[in-house]
């Protein structure tokens, strides 16, 4: 999920207010401000809508005023203000005469989550539940800083090409890299447009969860959570109780710093193309400039190295798994249901009026919903859909849902990604204490270990939108399907 950073936006917020269109979904119409190419369009309940930000819908409102956008600017449920786009933007640009903008895929390039199946019950894991929470603890380095088990070279970092190279060395299964979007890996990534800086602040942060609302979560389906049958057998969950581990980081300083660099590359771009924006924090460029095509391979050298982080984390979490319970980890039956991005920008076809054009898809803070018969997907999964994982808080759980093929046709098989803020970190801060967040969660049977009390504050469940009303937002609108929901018994955070 993307971090939420302060808006410049240059018009007064609070000015604009989107109307309904459909149920549940919510227009401020193209040339309500000056420069605007298409309408801002929100998927939103009343109430999620009514919970939003003024900031969001300037955010979105200004993201249809880039060059080259079609049909629509589009903020999901989970949706509240971030850099540039609001986080749960999507935007598709023409890749003939459209822009690329890093505030349209955050500076976490590729954060996502990755879900790991198991046949344990949690009848099973109880006794063991805080041994094994430890475990996962020291194996996974988490928070401001940390650093991974790996000692690489600056060469060596900079031939990372994705998860297959994590397991090409050994950590991990060859079948990981079948279900991982787009296996893993995105073609075309090239490091000599990655900076020095970059290249140091990832070098020892392969396989480390990071900070903020990163985490590694040990959940359980509860007896209601099985909402299709079919399709969840497909993804491997069979009953209630079973136990699922789900976890959730990028790109780490990685990322950061290529998105740190390009914009300030962009910046100056700008003047030279003849663009201007509303919004400082939307800085882009051509995509086709070089400009645009060097940021272009350089987060996709960020997104791979996020792919390789997950795989190896999840090497690590099957080590545990397998020490813990004495078993072979494929023994427990720990293959991953999918990996999901969040923060990428990817070029893919879509047909707009009535032409299959090639369009450059942001998704910030939104995920992939592609539905049956995607060639990209898994054999296993073509006539399901693309498993799509949506986060919720360490309260509440997290949800698994399928794309559909509604999804391929309004939203650029696009849809949320998790719960979604309702404010900000320091807020968070102030209404709660780490220390008493703890004691209540190990009331109710959730056993945490935490970097920092601190950080633990900022993600209390108040600090997030409802994920069942998010979810049930998803499914009315036929933007991805209720398959599965998840409740936590075990979180590792940074």
């Amino acid at each position: 999920m993307a971090g939420a950073h302060a808006s410049s936006s240059t018009s007064e917020p609070g000015t604009l207010r989107p109307r309904p269109v459909a149920e549940d979904v919510w227009e401020i119409p193209a040339l309500t401000r000056p420069g605007m190419l298409v309408p801002a369009r929100l998927f939103a309940s009343r109430a999620l809508l009514d919970g939003m930000d003024a900031a969001v819908f300037e955010q979105v409102t200004n993201v249809a005023c880039l060059p080259g956008i079609v049909r629509a600017a589009l903020c999901m449920p989970d949706g509240h203000s971030g850099y540039g786009f609001p986080i749960g933007g999507v935007a598709a640009f023409r890749a003939d005469r459209g822009v690329i903008s890093p505030g349209g895929i955050g500076f976490d390039i590729n954060c996502g989550m990755r879900l790991l199946r198991t046949n344990l019950t949690e009848e099973e894991v109880r006794p063991k539940l805080r041994e094994l929470v430890e475990a996962l603890f020291k194996a996974v380095p988490c928070g401001v800083g940390a650093t991974g088990p790996l000692r690489l070279s600056r060469e060596d970092f900079r031939r990372i090409m994705g998860a297959g190279w994590v397991v090409d060395r050994g950590y991990g299964w060859r079948e990981d890299l079948d279900h991982t979007e787009r296996g893993g890996c995105y073609a075309g990534a090239d490091p000599d447009q990655v900076s020095p800086q970059a290249v140091a602040r990832g070098l020892n942060q392969l396989g480390t969860l990071g900070s903020g609302n990163h985490y590694l979560e040990i959940q359980v389906v509860p007896p209601d959570g099985i909402h299709d049958a079919a399709l969840a057998k497909v993804f491997g969950i069979h009953a209630p109780g079973q136990v699922l581990l789900m976890f959730h980081c990028g790109s780490r300083g990685f990322g950061h710093q290529v998105g740190t660099d390009y914009l300030r590359v962009f910046d100056q771009a700008m003047h030279r193309y003849g663009l201007s924006v509303r919004d400082r924090e939307l800085a882009c460029a051509p995509f086709r400039s070089p400009e645009g095509q060097a940021y272009f391979a350089a987060m996709k050298a960020a997104a791979n190295m996020a792919f390789a982080n997950r795989q190896l984390i999840a090497h690590r979490v099957r080590e545990v798994m397998g020490s813990v319970f004495g078993r072979d980890p494929r023994a427990l039956d720990l293959h991953g249901i999918y990996d999901v991005s969040h923060n990428t920008a990817s070029l893919e076809r879509y047909a707009v009026d009535g032409e299959e054009v090639e369009l450059l898809v942001h998704r910030k803070g939104a995920t992939r919903a592609f539905g049956p018969g995607a060639p990209d997907l898994p054999a296993a999964y073509r006539g399901a859909g693309q498993p799509v994982i949506i986060g919720g808080s360490m309260e509440t759980g997290s949800a698994l849902l399928v794309g559909t093929a509604h999804a391929m046709t309004e939203t650029f098989g696009s849809t949320a990604h998790g719960a979604g803020r309702t404010m900000s970190r320091t807020q968070a801060r102030k209404r709660a204490r780490g220390s008493d967040l703890l004691a209540d969660l190990a009331r109710r049977g959730i056993v945490v270990r935490v970097a920092s009390k601190s950080g633990l504050a900022e993600e209390a469940g108040f600090a997030y939108k409802n994920l069942s009303e998010v979810v049930d937002v998803l499914h009315r609108l036929g933007l991805s399907r209720r398959v599965v929901s998840l409740v936590p018994i075990g979180n590792i955070k940074g």
